[in-house]
């Protein structure tokens, strides 16, 4: 499963020279380092958020020298961080900066301290900005994907933007390095466009694809129709109050709460943090039962399911997830029409798999076949697809918001896009197809920032 869980490593530093009056004043440098760390720690722990800091590295809880970078680093290494932020108390000290991030292999944020005191001799006590740009020369002259944090104080609302960013891509990171997907059955025949290469995801990323046959899929459904009853029936009471139903569907219940049963099975058996999935023609034929309402069940319960054997779109999906650190729901509205009158406004659709946390209040709100029927909630949404064409990888990702529009079926969302026919465009000249992942929210930097961890991803935009 995702882990949202975030461990951030705090590495304030000073330049290593010796004293003199003015620039470089070691008391000034360690008391701001050991001060951000403070504030930071008070203001920025969470639930999900925690820290490792410096105390008792060395007498001054601030690195300065490669002996410390050595502590730093066993230290962020034991505690298994999961990013680190290096923050410049004074100049700093780019050697040991680079060594830390190099050594750690975690995503890494820069901040510089804005600078605050200018004494009436000219005296300047830390030069903390001027100290940045040599640190992010060294980072690049080792090859060091690096984020940073415009310089700031540490209460203002630049930093707090900055940090959260950043905590945001490297929770994307995390969960990225290592993922591994289960693929339940095979992309149905006409499906062409949703091919992918499990070789190349392997090599180019170290993703596991895990391969799941419908043969195994169908024995432990059936089992759980016959060993858990007493759950399905609350499964089935729990979908019978939501929706206003056609006459197939709910005789057909229990069998649709199996599938959640099951995939939570799947996540479980298999220890995956996605899975891509075949949902039609095969599973009905197999068991008699559409799982796109079970779909919606898992996804309001933190699992990520992509419908229509998509293994791209449940990879960004994951990734949309985790740049919410976990609080917003993705969904897979795919590019189906236009609308009637407005030139810039699509049909992000599917047939009833989305989250049920992602109705509209008020809307109409039924279940056809075993599929639900509403309208998303109003709202901004990051709308993105992780794609390749010939081996090169890249993530495309933009921004929409909520528009009005015919009632349809399925469960979908009328998006109003800056430029329609340049998004148009953009699909149709590849590398992606009309699936789409979708999350409230704009996390279209995060994306943007991510990539850079990333160097076989390069980041796409849709440009008017």
């Amino acid at each position: 499963m995702l882990n949202f869980q975030m461990k951030i490593g705090l590495a304030p530093m000073r330049r290593d020279v010796t004293p003199r009056p003015g620039i470089f004043n070691w008391e000034i440098a360690e008391e701001r380092g050991r001060k951000a760390v403070e504030y930071i720690e008070k203001h920025f722990a969470s639930e999900q958020v925690s820290f490792v800091d410096l105390r008792g590295i060395n007498p001054v809880d601030v690195m300065y020298c490669e002996r410390d970078a050595d502590r730093v680093i066993e230290r962020f290494k034991a505690e298994n961080v999961d990013a680190i932020l290096i923050i410049n108390a004074n100049f700093g000290n780019e050697e040991i900066a680079a060594r830390i991030a190099g050594a750690v292999g975690k995503p890494v944020c820069i901040w510089a301290m804005k600078d605050d005191t200018f004494l009436p001799d000219g005296s300047r006590f830390t030069d903390s900005q001027c100290g940045i740009f040599g640190v992010s020369r060294q980072m690049q002259r080792f090859h060091i994907p690096f984020s940073f944090i415009e310089t700031s104080t540490v209460d203002s609302e630049a930093f707090a933007k900055g940090f959260d960013r950043f905590v945001r891509v490297s929770c994307m990171v995390k969960n990225f390095r290592g993922m591994r997907i289960a693929q339940v059955g095979l992309r149905p025949k006409p499906f062409c466009s949703v091919i992918f290469n499990e070789g190349e995801l392997m090599e180019k990323f170290g993703l596991q694809i895990v391969p799941v046959n419908l043969a195994v899929i169908t024995d432990k459904y059936n089992k759980i129709l016959a060993e858990r009853d007493a759950e399905l029936e609350e499964g089935a009471k729990l979908l019978a109050s939501r929706y206003e139903m056609d006459d197939l569907t709910p005789p057909l219940l229990k069998k649709v709460y199996a599938f959640v049963l099951l995939y939570q099975w799947v996540f479980e058996e298999y220890r995956v943090d996605a899975v891509s999935a075949e949902c039609w023609t095969a599973m009905q034929l197999a068991v008699g039962a559409m799982p796109c309402t079970a779909y919606s069940v898992l996804a309001d319960m933190g699992y990520v399911v992509s419908c229509e054997s998509d293994m791209h779109a449940a990879i960004t999906m994951v990734l949309l997830r985790c740049a919410s650190l976990g609080k917003s729901v993705p969904f897979l509205g795919e590019f189906t029409v236009r609308h009637p009158e407005d030139e810039n406004v699509e049909l992000l659709w599917h047939c009833g798999p989305f989250a049920y946390s992602l109705k509209k209040e008020g809307c109409p709100c039924k279940n056809v076949n075993m599929r639900q029927w509403f309208q998303v909630k109003d709202g901004k949404y990051t709308i993105a697809r992780f794609d390749q064409d010939n081996g090169n990888y890249s993530i495309l990702a933009g921004m929409c918001e909520s528009a009005e529009g015919p009632y349809t079926f399925g469960t979908y969302l009328w998006a109003k896009f800056d430029d329609l026919p340049a998004w148009e465009k953009k699909l149709i000249e590849g590398p992606y197809i009309h699936h789409m992942a979708e999350i409230e929210g704009d996390y279209t930097e995060e994306i943007r920032e991510f990539c850079k961890y990333v160097p076989a991803l390069k980041l796409d935009t849709v440009e008017k």
